[in-house]
């Protein structure tokens, strides 16, 4: 009769001792695993140089909350919980298996109390994990969400691939509780003290299965789950290199080494400034070893989820572009090219082999699908860097060719004289509403109004710039232009990949700014918000239009008619480079919450989520291959939404809604206009009537007016503030 079980490490497997069976098991486990592993960080040892070591209290914080915490998994409710309990359960599950593989699960006992609770958590945590395992595997197999597809031309679907590591996670709690159950019914059988096991848990329900089972069977059972799980165990840990499950050993760092301003655009080179630029041998990427060896971190760690592409609007119009696939690709070249056994192959160029010109020139570089991440994989970098590549081999889309000459002898993309960029305020019913002073040297002020090149030059556009005048104006802000001094602010083209470009607009308007001797800079384009507050040194600080007006609503120095069609709802959306890129969300929303009788609605997709509009990294000017416009998309989520205008607070995005809305065929039921266009319109302003007064709603703002044509002395293009804008716009 049997009194005691036999522990594996005193078993004898195949005529081998356990403890001489699981030390090679071990020590082979461990050898294969640092082997492989180290033949996976090669290509990250050739790659370019990224410096992301500083800040580290930050950097913990970041680990803190995206990776221990889990921060972006819930953004997806299901999918995202699940990954939670699985997560939480290895956490938990680590110290059991470590003791489990060093043979001390027996031996080495924590004090009572908290040995107690931690058996309780340790049981419930396999039991969720093994249940998680089985409805993960249902899921892929039979509701087959569309965001884990993968198109013919990417490849194989990596279902199979997914299942079996399914499988092998499942395999091991099953072994696990299996284990635990067999001892504690051969105990119970032998009328010992069982161990104690949760109720209702794996282990608890195992043992109720085994309870009837014969001693020698018990005995097989708890040294054949002590082998399983340690195979189970090593396999696992090696097989998991070779596939997505490598992200469980690379998101740590992956979440460590982030960017901590996402903000900021990656130089050409870490490490080379911009005045030795002109001795780098190439700019960007084209080959694989061109990328920095975070980035190339951030292909291992790519979990193949699809929330990147899920939310990418280049991806759910039908352009050649998937963030996911961005990542896939470029690690399945990597395991390709820095093989287990044998030496690497020389790259070949990316464009053209790994990725299409179409596939780089598609992204808006929008951010969708950084913001969605769970662990921080970075693209608009990589997309960039590529474009840097095809730029400095020559590879620019003919439509791209145009604007791009116009920036480098005009200054900005429409090929305008320079002497016209203040032309939008010398409309002669402008002139009568505000004042606006060309900021030459002779003329002061405290404020630069920023226009950029959409607003100066695009006729439409320019009902947004004297509407911000005018609220500038209005607030009392002493205020003025750079005119014919301002370039563009090369935001589109640094994100096109036109360094060079880009660095001689800036300069150029860095030392312009710097002559205006303004305190502080305030723009109507979120995308010269984003290059003057990220790509620009050495200026002042930047607002946009939204964060003024929002601060002057607060101070009340303004404040609204209420609106006069009671019927209109609005909805706002969020443009990609105020809302993700910088994290202006409220504001345009509290603006507009403060209208009197003004009805709002979110849609579907709004905030962090918006759905861009098409408009970015010179998209006015490319192509693309598309099954439909993102702006269409993006104004018939606002119809579903039951909203009757859309707002937003940028010039790009209202080229193209207002397009949209034209091509959707919703001319009549739907209208567009800017936040700054609208503030302008309710402003409730003072009433100055006299007998002679040719219009009663005219104020005087500035006591003297002096209009003088001309370019070449500061111009004072009008000072008069009027509570009837919209009828001097529809006269514009």
């Amino acid at each position: 009769m049997m009194v005691g079980l036999q522990s594996p490490e005193q078993a004898t497997y195949w005529l081998i001792q356990g403890r001489v069976l699981f030390l090679i098991i071990h020590l082979l486990g461990v050898a294969c695993f640092a082997y492989i592993v180290a033949k996976r960080l090669t290509p990250l040892l050739r790659g370019e140089r990224d410096l992301r070591f500083d800040q580290p209290l930050a950097r913990l914080g970041r680990v803190a909350k995206f990776w221990l915490g889990q921060w972006k998994h819930p953004r997806y409710r299901f999918a995202g919980i699940i990954h939670i309990f699985i997560f939480a359960g290895f956490i938990l599950l680590a110290t059991r298996a470590f003791a489990l593989i060093l043979g001390i699960a027996d031996t080495v006992a924590l004090p009572a109390i908290v040995g107690h609770i931690y058996d309780i958590i340790k049981d419930y945590a396999t039991t969720i994990v093994f249940l998680c395992m089985v409805v993960v595997a249902i899921r892929r197999l039979v509701f087959q969400p569309a965001r884990y597809a993968v198109p013919p031309k990417y490849g194989r679907a990596h279902t199979a691939d997914a299942i079996f590591l399914l499988g092998l996670i499942a395999i091991l709690m099953a072994a696990d509780s299996l284990f635990a159950a067999s001892k504690a019914a051969f105990q119970a059988q032998q009328g010992q003290t069982a161990d104690f096991l949760a109720v209702l848990s794996l282990p608890w329900l195992l043992k109720l299965a085994l309870i009837s089972t014969s001693l020698s069977t018990l005995q097989n059972l708890y040294l054949g789950a002590f082998l399983a799980h340690d195979l189970t165990f090593f396999f696992l840990l090696c097989y998991r290199p070779f596939g997505i499950q490598f992200h469980v050993e690379t998101s740590l760092f992956n979440v460590y080494f982030a960017k901590l301003d996402r903000e900021i655009l990656k130089p050409v080179r870490w490490g080379v400034s911009d005045e030795h630029l002109d001795q780098v041998k190439s700019f960007g990427v084209k080959t694989f070893e061109d990328f920095t060896w975070k980035h190339m971190l951030d292909f291992y760690s790519c979990a193949d989820c699809g929330r990147c592409s899920d939310n990418c609007p280049a991806n759910a119009v039908g352009r050649p572009l998937s963030p996911r696939f961005i990542s896939i690709k470029a690690r399945d070249y990597a395991f390709q090219h820095y093989p287990m056994f044998g030496s690497s192959t020389n790259g070949k160029p990316l464009i053209g082999n790994l990725y299409s010109e179409d596939e780089i020139w598609s992204c808006t570089t929008c951010g969708a699908c950084e913001a969605e991440c769970p662990l921080l994989v970075e693209y608009i970098d990589k997309i960039v860097d590529l474009r840097r590549g095809m730029i400095d081999d020559g590879k620019v889309p003919q439509t791209l060719q145009k604007p791009l000459k116009a920036l480098e002898s005009r200054g900005n993309p429409y090929g305008k004289m320079e002497k016209k960029k203040a032309d939008w305020a010398k409309v002669k019913e402008f002139q009568q509403t505000c004042e606006v002073k060309i900021l030459d040297g002779k003329r002061e002020a405290d404020t630069l109004y920023f226009v950029d090149s959409i607003t100066a030059y695009d006729d439409r556009m320019q009902s947004i710039e004297r509407a911000t005048a005018r609220i500038l104006n209005h607030v009392g802000e002493n205020f003025g232009i750079l005119g014919g001094a301002e370039r563009d602010s090369g935001h589109e083209v640094r994100r096109f990949g036109e360094e060079t470009l880009f660095m001689a607009l800036r300069d150029h308007n860095v030392d312009a700014i710097k002559a205006s001797g303004v305190q502080r800079i305030v723009t109507a384009d979120p995308h010269a918000y984003n290059a003057l507050k990220h790509d620009y040194k050495d200026v002042p600080p930047v607002e946009h239009i939204s964060e003024v007006i929002a601060e002057e609503v607060k101070g009340g120095k303004i404040k609204f008619n209420p609106v006069e069609n009671k019927d209109s709802v609005y909805t706002y959306h969020d443009p990609c480079y105020l809302g993700r890129h910088n994290q202006v969300y409220d504001d345009p929303r509290d603006v507009l919450d403060a209208i009197p009788g003004l009805k709002r609605v979110e849609m579907k997709r709004s905030r962090d989520r918006s759905f861009c509009c098409g408009g970015g990294g010179l998209m006015l000017f490319y192509e693309p291959k598309e099954e439909q416009r993102m702006g269409v998309t993006r104004v018939k989520m606002a119809a579903e939404a039951g909203a009757t205008v859309i707002v937003t607070a940028c010039p790009f995005c209202m080229v193209n809604i207002e397009d949209a809305i034209k091509v959707a065929g919703l001319e009549g039921k739907m209208t567009a206009i800017d936040l700054a266009e609208l503030v302008d319109q309710q402003i409730a302003r003072e009433v100055e009537v006299g007998p002679n007064s040719r219009s009663k709603n005219l104020i005087s703002c500035h006591p003297d007016p002096e209009l003088v044509e001309g370019e070449g002395s500061a111009v004072l293009l009008g000072l008069v503030n009027t509570a009837d804008s919209s009828s001097l716009r529809s006269s514009e």
